[in-house]
């Protein structure tokens, strides 16, 4: 368990990928290969250019087979909330005859099963990235010393598959264990680039299994009424999460011919307005402008005024549906422009409301 947080505010921590440690891990075991050398840290190259060096948990010969090393690196994250913080990531490294680095899924490590990722069916979930990684660092150390054989790497997650039930890994067909991920290697603190990547996944991998109608929902409540309201499959349901603007963006170059969006009364209401992020560190909540929406549908003063001094959106709600003013239906409508102003022209958009108990108040379809 991480230590609480200070009190004090402080800068935020950065991180490292799985790919990172995938390649300082698989650089150690084939360098005690090579050279012999048991090492207690891998100095490794960043894609961008930045050197590392990264602790390792252990590299030793597997026992055994002195033609087979491992090692391993505890996982950090820095400040970011990562499901694999901590986590134990290792690599088995055996030398061979053929030249070239082959990549196969250990204990923890996931397997691609459908279509629309970056990698083809069948293929261990270690992204091109890192692959590309582990394979510059690991043939730069065979030319150093002068080996023309190959080497087979394989990439573990202890626990990784328990891990990656808390991750969309199932939902893009993606079995038996955790990804490789990384583009920069670092993970930067709540940048939530993995989060973002996970949803540009998941309508790739709709659309590539022929869905033309995808579902974008802020959580599992919104999900389960568009699984209600059309009978929609788990892959044809992208969680978005507050980053409904990776998902408007993202259909730009990935067009479908229909898209859902279902959320929160008060999240729609931030995309409403405009916002492409409706975490609470990056919008809010506009009361007054909830009430100068409820006015133009002919709400009185009255009502104005109780929907500005409402404590949350939902009672504003509650508030304008007492006196008969669709307020749901009117943030929906605004919501779904909003979205039409992003997507490229010809894609159906709508978009639902849910209160607290998951039952749809507003909808513009």
């Amino acid at each position: 368990m991480r230590d609480e947080t200070t009190e004090q505010p402080a800068p935020l921590r950065s991180g490292y990928t799985t790919g990172s440690c995938a390649t300082a891990t698989s650089l150690a075991a084939a360098r005690l290969l090579l050279c012999g050398e048991a090492s207690e840290g891998a100095e490794i190259t960043l894609p961008k250019g930045q050197v590392v060096i990264m602790p390792l948990a252990y590299c030793r010969h597997r026992a055994g087979d002195s033609n087979i090393a491992e090692a391993a690196t505890v996982k950090d994250a820095g400040d970011d909330p990562d499901v694999t913080h901590g986590a134990i990531v290792f690599a088995r490294v055996r030398l061979s005859s053929k030249p070239g680095v082959r990549f196969f899924a250990g204990p923890g490590v996931g397997t691609v099963t459908r279509a629309g990722l970056a990698l083809a069916i069948g293929e261990p979930a270690i992204n091109p990235v890192p692959r590309r990684m582990m394979t510059d660092h690991i043939e730069a150390l065979a030319r150093e010393h002068g080996f023309t054989g190959g080497f087979d790497v394989t990439i573990g997650v202890e626990n990784g598959e328990a891990l990656a039930q808390k991750t969309m890994n199932p939902r893009l067909g993606i079995v038996g264990g955790l990804s490789i991920l990384g583009t920069t290697g670092i993970v930067r603190p709540f940048s939530c680039s993995a989060y973002i990547a996970s949803i540009h996944q998941g309508i790739d991998v709709a659309r590539a299994n022929g869905y033309t109608h995808i579902a974008a929902c802020t959580g599992n409540q919104s999900e389960d009424a568009m699984r209600a309201h059309y009978g929609l499959p788990d892959i044809a349901l992208v969680e978005m999460g507050d980053f409904a603007g990776a998902v408007l963006k993202h259909l730009r170059r990935a067009p479908v011919g229909k898209l859902s969006l279902c959320g929160g009364f008060g999240k729609m209401s931030k995309l409403a307005s405009g916002h492409m992020d409706l975490h609470s560190r990056h919008s809010s909540i506009d009361l007054p402008q909830l009430a100068v929406w409820a006015a133009d549908a002919g709400a009185d003063q009255a009502l104005q005024d109780a929907i500005r001094a409402a404590n949350t959106s939902q009672e504003a709600l509650a508030l304008a549906r007492a006196q008969g003013i669709a307020l749901g239906d009117i943030v929906c409508t605004r919501a779904r422009d909003v979205a039409l102003g992003v997507v490229p022209e010809g894609i159906v958009v709508e978009a639902f409301a849910i209160d607290r108990q998951g039952c749809i108040v507003g909808a513009a379809s």
